[in-house]
C-alpha cells in the first residue's frame, strides 16, 4: 500500500472513530478502498442500507449477512405481522399495505418502493416468494433507482415465465418435458394437451414455485377441479394465475444446480442439492451434494445449467432445476431467479456465503475478485436441511395455527438453525407458509449429518402448535433414505413414516389442567362448598425387602381350589380390607385418586399380608359371553385373583355365566347371594332362609369356590347373621364362607361377629377412619375383639392405627365429597328402606344438591314404596338405582305409591324403570309385579331369559381398529376391554388424557383445588425427573374469552391460555364440529372459506367437494364423508375459520 494511501487511511479510521463508527463500518470501508482500485473498470455502486421486501427466516437470513458486511438493515411488514421477529431483527421496520389482506401486503409493490425512497434504501433484497420472481418488481427498484439484489428485470422475465425458460432451455440444448409453448388460458386448452400427450400431466404456476400452483392429474374426470385450484393458488400466491402444463414424470429425483454469476459474464455452479423428499411438490428434506449420483450424470446437470445461465447472461444467484427419471436421463423443468429456501445446505458444503455473494455481486463486484472460481469451490462433506413445520402430518400435513407455548431448539455441533417465528410465545398465523425453522446438519457423510440432524431434532421441544418433527425423525431413521436414493413418490410410498411416535408433551398439558383449574375451579362436580385439607398424609415407614408371605403366595402355589381349602383350614377369622374400593365409595362417592391408593400400598403390603384380600374393583359387567370371558382374562393378567360374582336379581342364569367366565381364566370363583329382606322375621317370606340355601345349593353345584354372602344395604342383623351362616355352614362343611355388608344401621361389628361365630371364615371390614355409617364394618374393632380368641385375625392392632391415621388425613382432601359434609351418623331405618350403603350416601348428596336435603326421610319412605311396587327386589347394583330412580321420580312429581299404580298406563317412567320392566336386568325371584307391568309396558317388546343372550358377539377385533383410527397406535388390551364396557367414559378418559396429560402425578389437593398464586411445588413424572412449579399470576380475560395463566417451570416461564367457561357462555363463537354426530362437518384446519360448492336441501355424494379452503397460501377442498342431504351450511365465502369450526351438517 502506497504511503499516501495509508495516510488517507489512517485519517479515516480517526474520523469514523470520532463520529462513532464501529470496526465493522471501518473495515467495510477499508475493503471499498482496496477493490476500487483493483476491480474492473465497470459500475461500482456500494451499498450502504438493504431493505428486504420480505418476511421470517429469510428476512433475517438477509439482515444478518448484512451486518455482518456493515450494511444497516430495513425491514417492512403487514399489519398482521406487527410482532413478528424480523421486524425486530431490522435497524429500522416500516408498515406497508395498510388495510391489505396479510398477502398482499408483501405483493403491493407501490408501498414497498415508496418506503425505499423515502428511507434512503440503496438495494431491496426480494427473499423467496412473494415478489422474488416479479420482473415488475425488479424493473420498479430500477425505475427507481433502487438496485435489485438478483437478475436484471430481463432475466427474471425470461425465467419467471417458465414458458420462455423452457424455450431458452431448448436453444442451450438442454432436455425438457414435453409441454405447453406457452401458458395456457382456459381448461379446453388443458384437456387438449391431455389428448394428445395422455395422463398423468402436471400443472405449473407460470410465474412462482414453492409448489403452489401445481396440481397433478391423474384422470380426466379430475381436470377441471385441479385446473380451478392451481389457478386460484397461483393467484392468490404470485398475482397471476397463469399456468402451463407438461408430461407428469413419476417417480423422478429432484436435483437443482446452484449457479452464480456476475455482471462481467462469470457463471459458476456451486455443484447440486437432492430436493426429491417432498410432499405436495413441497420440499421437505434436501441433501447436498445429490447422495449416489452418477458423476458423469452431475457434471452433464453442472453443464447444462452453467450453459443455460450464459445464455440468458444470468447474474446473481439462483438454481437450475432438473426431473431425473429412472434411465438417469435428465430433464430442465425451471430457473428459479431468486435465492432458494434451501440454499444453505450448498452454503454448509461449499463455505460459501451465498447472500454475501448476492450482495456483492450487486454492488458490482466480480466472481473472481471475490475468490470464486469454477476450481476452486469443492464440496466439504454432506449438508441436510429438515424444514421444520407447523403442520400435522398425521392429518395430511394439514397447517397448524396458534401460540407456540414451549420452544427449545436443538443445537449443537454441526447444527446450523436459521428461523423467525420459533420462540416461546410466537403466533403462529394461517395466513403465511407454515414453516417454523429450518434445521441443517452437516458431517463427513450423510450417515453423519442425518445422525447430527436426527439428535437436534430429538431435543426440540415445540409445545402449542402440532409440527413434522415426528415425521422427519421417521425419515432420517427409514433405509432407504441413509442407504439408497429417493425420488419424489418417496413420501407417498413410504407410509410407515406415517407411524409417528407420539410427544408426551407432559409438562406443558399438566400446566394447562392447574391452569384450567385455577380459572375454572375442579374438573369433577363438587356437591358441597368445602375445600380439600391442605395437609398431605404422611405413609407410616415401611420395612425394607420384600412383603411377607402371604394368601396370594397359596393361590399361585396350588390353584384355587388349594387356595379355597387353605382359607377353610386356617385357624382364626380372615378379613377382606374393602378401603381400596367399597369403603370409599360408599363415604367418599368414588372420589378416591389412585395416587393416595399407590402412596399407601407398600405399606400394606408389608404389615398386612395375613389379609384374605384387598377390594381393588367393582362394577356392572355387560351380558355378553365373549366381553365377559374376555373381561376375566385381562383382569387376572393384572393382577386380580379373586372374582366376586352377583347378580343384581340373583338371577341365576346370570351368575353361571359370570362363574364360568372367572373359571376359565384361572380365577377364584366366589359366587355371592345378593341378601336382603330379613330371615330372622317369619312374616318375611319372599326372601326367606330356605330360598337362599336352595341358592347356594345351585351355586356350589355350578362349581363356585367360595360362596359370598353379599349384604349390600347391611340388612343382616346379628341373629339373622346366625340364623343363615350356621345353615349355610351345615349344608357346606368344605366351601369357605365370606361375608359383606354395610354399618348403616351402626349394627355391623356385631353382625360380623355373629357370622364369624356361626361360621364364616371371611368377613369385610374397613380401616377405622373409613369405616362406619354406610361404609363397613371398623377393622380395628373386628382386630381388637377378636383379640385372643379362636377368632384372632393375627393383625397388629398397632398397624391398624398407623393405616387409619394415613386415611384420616387423605380423607381430608376429598371433603368436598365426604358424606359426612350432609349426612352426621348413620340411620337404622335402613332396616326399613333397605337402601344400600353407597346408594345411601348419593341419594342424600343429591337431595341437598336439589335443595330437598329437609325432604331426605320423603325420599327415603318413597324408595321403600317402589321398592313395592317393583315386586320387593334385591337391591344391588343396578336394581337398587331402578328402585332410586322410581322413587325420585314420584318424589319430584309428588305421587304416591297408590297414584302410581293407578296412573301406571299414563305415566313417562323412567326409562331404567322401564327396561326393568322389559327384562332387561333379568328376571327378578317371584317374577314381574302384574298388573303393573302390563300398565307401564302397553305394547313394548319383553325379553325371555337371560337378556345377554341375544346380543350378538363382541367384534374386538373392530373395535380395536376403530380405536387406533381414533387415539392413535397406543392402544392396549385394557383400552380394548375398557371401551368394549364402558365406551362413553373410555372416551371421554382419553380425551382428558390427551389434553392434560399425567395428572395421577399430581397430589390430590392441587388435583381437585389446583395451586395458590405464588406456591411452589413439585411434580415427580417419572423416577429421576421432576418438575419443579410455580403458579405465578392469573390474567385478564381476552377477546377469545381466555385467561392467560402464568407459572415458572424449572426456573423458566411459561404460561398457557385456558378458556373461561363461564365468561365463554356469554361471548358468541362459532360452533364446532363434534365427532360423535354423523353429518357435521368441521373444518380440517384454520383457514378462509374460498368457496362454498353446495346449498341446503342439495343431494350429496360420498367424496363430493363441499367447499375450498384456503390456509398458509395452499387451497384444501373439503369433501363429504357421507352422502345425504345439506341440512345447515354454518359459514360463507371469506370466513375466516379454526380448526374443528362447523362448517356444514349433512342428514342421511
Amino acid at each position: 500500500m502506497n504511503e499516501k494511501l495509508f495516510i488517507k487511511l489512517r485519517m479515516f479510521r480517526y474520523t469514523l472513530a470520532r463520529s462513532g463508527f464501529g470496526v465493522l463500518a471501518f473495515r467495510r470501508a477499508y475493503v471499498l478502498t482496496r477493490f476500487a482500485h483493483s476491480a474492473p473498470k465497470n459500475e461500482y455502486r456500494p451499498i450502504k442500507k438493504v431493505m428486504v421486501a420480505n418476511r421470517g427466516e429469510i428476512a433475517i437470513r438477509v439482515f444478518r449477512a448484512c451486518t455482518e458486511l456493515g450494511i444497516r438493515t430495513v425491514a417492512v411488514y403487514s399489519e398482521q405481522d406487527t410482532g413478528q421477529m424480523h421486524r425486530q431483527k431490522a435497524d429500522e421496520a416500516y408498515l406497508i399495505g395498510k388495510g391489505l389482506p396479510p398477502v398482499a401486503a408483501y405483493l403491493h409493490i407501490p408501498d414497498i418502493i415508496k418506503v425505499a425512497k423515502d428511507n434512503g434504501v440503496d438495494a431491496i433484497h426480494p427473499g423467496y416468494g412473494f415478489l422474488s420472481e416479479r420482473a415488475e418488481f425488479a424493473q420498479a427498484c430500477s425505475d427507481a433507482g433502487v438496485m435489485f439484489v438478483g437478475p436484471s428485470p430481463e432475466t427474471v422475465r425470461k425465467m419467471g415465465d417458465k414458458v420462455e425458460a423452457r424455450s431458452l432451455a431448448i436453444n442451450a440444448g438442454v432436455p425438457v418435458v414435453p409441454g405447453t409453448d406457452a401458458p395456457i388460458s382456459s381448461l379446453q386448452e388443458a384437456q387438449a394437451f391431455a389428448q394428445t400427450y395422455g395422463f398423468p400431466i402436471i400443472f405449473k404456476a407460470a410465474y412462482g414455485g414453492g409448489g403452489r400452483g401445481m396440481r397433478v392429474v391423474r384422470e380426466y374426470e379430475e381436470l377441471e377441479e385441479n385446473y380451478q385450484r392451481a389457478y386460484s393458488e397461483a393467484l392468490t400466491a404470485f398475482g397471476n394465475g397463469a399456468l402451463f402444463v407438461e408430461k407428469f414424470i413419476e417417480k423422478p429425483r429432484h436435483i437443482e444446480v446452484q449457479i452464480l454469476g456476475d455482471k462481467y459474464g462469470n457463471v459458476i455452479h456451486l455443484y447440486e442439492r437432492d430436493c426429491s423428499i417432498q410432499r405436495r411438490h413441497q420440499k421437505v428434506v434436501e441433501i447436498a451434494p445429490a447422495f449416489q449420483l452418477d458423476p458423469h450424470l452431475r457434471d452433464r446437470l453442472h453443464a447444462d445449467a452453467v450453459n443455460l445461465a450464459r445464455q440468458v447472461g444470468y447474474e446473481n444467484a439462483g438454481t437450475v432445476e432438473f426431473l431425473v427419471d429412472k434411465h438417469g436421463k435428465h430433464y430442465f423443468i425451471e430457473v428459479n431467479s431468486r435465492l432458494q429456501v434451501e440454499h444453505t445446505v450448498t452454503e454448509e458444503i461449499t463455505d460459501v456465503d451465498l447472500v454475501h455473494a448476492q450482495i456483492h455481486v450487486c454492488e458490482g463486484r466480480s466472481l473472481p475478485e471475490l475468490g470464486l472460481k469454477q476450481d476452486k469451490i469443492r464440496v466439504n462433506g454432506c449438508a441436510i436441511q429438515c424444514r421444520v413445520t407447523t403442520e400435522d402430518p398425521s392429518r395430511g400435513f394439514q397447517p397448524d395455527t396458534g401460540r407456540i407455548e414451549v420452544f427449545r431448539s436443538g443445537e449443537g455441533m454441526g447444527i446450523r438453525l436459521d428461523s423467525a417465528s420459533a420462540f416461546q410465545g410466537a403466533v403462529i398465523s394461517p395466513h403465511y407458509d407454515s414453516l417454523l425453522v429450518k434445521v441443517i446438519a452437516s458431517g463427513k457423510d450423510l450417515n453423519t449429518a442425518a445422525s447430527k440432524m436426527s439428535r437436534a431434532l430429538a431435543e426440540f421441544r415445540v409445545r402449542g402448535v402440532k409440527t413434522n418433527i415426528p415425521f422427519l425423525q421417521n425419515v432420517l431413521s427409514n433405509h432407504q433414505f441413509l442407504h439408497s436414493t429417493v425420488d419424489t413418490q418417496f413420501i407417498d410410498e413410504n407410509q410407515e413414516l406415517f407411524n409417528l411416535k407420539p410427544t408426551q408433551n407432559r409438562a406443558q398439558k399438566l400446566l394447562h389442567y392447574l391452569g384450567h383449574v385455577m380459572v375454572n375451579g375442579p374438573t369433577t362436580p363438587i356437591p358441597v362448598k368445602a375445600k380439600p385439607s391442605s395437609t398431605d398424609p404422611v405413609v407410616p415407614p415401611v420395612t425394607m425387602g420384600d412383603p411377607p408371605v402371604g394368601f396370594r403366595d397359596v393361590l399361585l402355589r396350588d390353584g384355587p381350589e388349594g387356595f379355597a381349602k387353605a382359607v377353610r383350614a386356617h385357624k382364626g377369622l380372615l378379613l377382606m380390607d374393602t378401603t381400596f374400593r367399597d369403603a370409599h365409595q360408599s363415604l367418599l362417592a368414588t372420589r378416591v385418586r389412585t395416587h393416595d391408593l399407590k402412596m399407601i400400598s407398600p405399606f400394606v403390603s408389608h404389615n398386612f399380608s395375613n389379609l384374605f384380600s384387598l377390594e381393588n374393583w367393582g362394577g356392572k359387567l355387560p351380558g355378553r359371553h365373549v366381553t365377559i370371558n374376555s373381561f376375566c382374562e385381562v383382569a387376572k393378567e393384572n393382577g386380580m385373583d379373586i372374582f366376586r360374582v352377583f347378580d343384581s336379581l340373583n338371577y341365576l342364569p346370570n351368575m353361571v355365566l359370570g362363574m364360568e367366565a372367572a373359571g376359565a381364566a384361572g380365577g377364584v370363583v366366589e359366587a355371592a347371594i345378593s341378601y336382603t329382606g330379613d330371615v330372622s322375621d317369619p312374616m318375611r317370606q319372599k326372601y326367606s332362609l330356605e330360598y337362599y340355601v336352595k341358592l347356594a345349593d345351585e351355586l356350589v353345584k355350578a362349581g363356585t369356590h367360595i360362596l359370598s354372602i353379599k349384604d349390600m344395604a347391611g340388612l343382616l342383623k346379628p341373629e339373622a347373621s346366625k340364623l343363615l351362616i350356621s345353615a349355610l355352614r351345615d349344608r357346606f362343611p368344605d366351601v369357605p364362607i365370606h361375608v359383606h355388608t354395610h354399618d348403616t344401621a351402626g349394627a355391623g361389628v356385631a353382625a360380623m361377629l355373629a357370622c364369624a361365630e356361626a361360621g364364616a371364615d371371611v368377613v369385610d371390614v374397613a380401616v377405622d377412619s373409613m369405616a362406619g355409617m354406610t361404609s363397613q364394618p371398623s377393622m380395628g374393632a373386628m382386630v381388637a375383639c377378636t383379640k385372643g380368641t379362636k377368632l384372632d385375625t393375627g393383625i397388629a392392632l398397632e398397624k391398624v392405627f398407623d393405616y387409619s391415621e394415613y386415611w384420616e388425613v387423605a380423607r381430608g382432601l376429598y371433603a368436598p365429597f365426604d358424606c359426612t359434609a350432609t349426612m352426621k351418623s348413620g340411620n337404622a331405618d335402613v332396616y326399613e328402606n333397605e337402601i344400600p350403603g353407597g346408594q345411601y350416601t348419593n341419594l342424600h348428596f343429591q337431595a341437598h344438591s336439589m335443595g330437598l336435603g329437609n325432604k331426605f326421610k320423603e325420599v327415603k319412605k318413597a324408595y321403600a314404596e317402589a321398592n313395592k311396587l317393583l315386586g320387593d327386589l334385591i337391591k344391588v347394583t343396578p336394581s337398587s338405582k331402578i328402585v332410586g330412580d322410581l322413587a325420585q321420580f314420584m318424589v319430584q312429581n309428588n305421587l304416591t305409591r297408590a297414584e302410581v299404580e293407578e296412573r301406571a298406563d299414563e305415566l313417562s317412567f323412567p326409562l331404567s324403570v322401564v327396561e326393568f320392566l322389559q327384562g332387561y336386568v333379568g328376571i327378578p325371584h317371584g317374577g314381574f309385579p302384574e298388573p303393573f307391568r302390563s300398565k307401564v309396558l302397553k305394547s313394548l317388546p319383553r325379553i325371555d331369559g337371560r337378556p345377554g343372550a341375544s346380543l350378538p358377539p363382541m367384534d374386538f377385533k373392530s373395535l380395536e381398529e376403530g380405536l387406533r383410527a381414533t387415539h392413535g397406535d397406543d392402544i392396549t388390551p385394557e383400552d380394548v376391554m375398557s371401551a368394549a364396557m364402558y365406551p362413553k367414559v373410555f372416551q371421554e378418559f382419553k380425551e382428558f388424557t390427551a389434553n392434560f396429560g399425567p395428572v395421577d402425578c399430581l397430589s390430590t389437593r392441587l388435583f381437585l383445588d389446583g395451586p395458590k398464586i405464588a406456591e411452589e411445588f413439585e411434580v415427580e413424572l417419572e423416577r429421576g425427573k421432576i418438575l419443579h412449579i410455580k403458579a405465578l399470576a392469573l390474567g385478564d380475560l381476552n377477546k377469545a374469552g381466555q385467561r392467560e395463566v402464568f407459572f415458572e417451570l424449572n426456573g423458566q416461564l411459561r404460561s398457557v391460555l385456558v378458556k373461561d367457561t363461564v365468561a365463554m357462555k356469554e361471548m358468541k363463537f362459532h360452533p364446532k364440529a363434534q365427532k360423535s354426530i354423523r353429518g357435521q362437518v368441521g373444518a380440517p384446519m384454520p383457514g378462509k372459506v374460498l368457496e362454498v360448492k353446495v346449498k341446503v336441501g342439495s343431494k350429496v355424494e360420498k367424496g363430493q367437494p363441499l367447499c375450498v379452503l384456503s390456509a398458509m397460501k395452499m387451497e384444501t377442498v373439503v369433501n363429504s364423508p357421507m352422502a345425504g342431504t345439506i341440512k345447515a351450511i354454518h359459514v360463507t365465502p371469506d370466513a375466516s375459520l379454526e380448526g374443528d369450526d362447523l362448517i356444514l351438517e349433512i342428514e342421511e
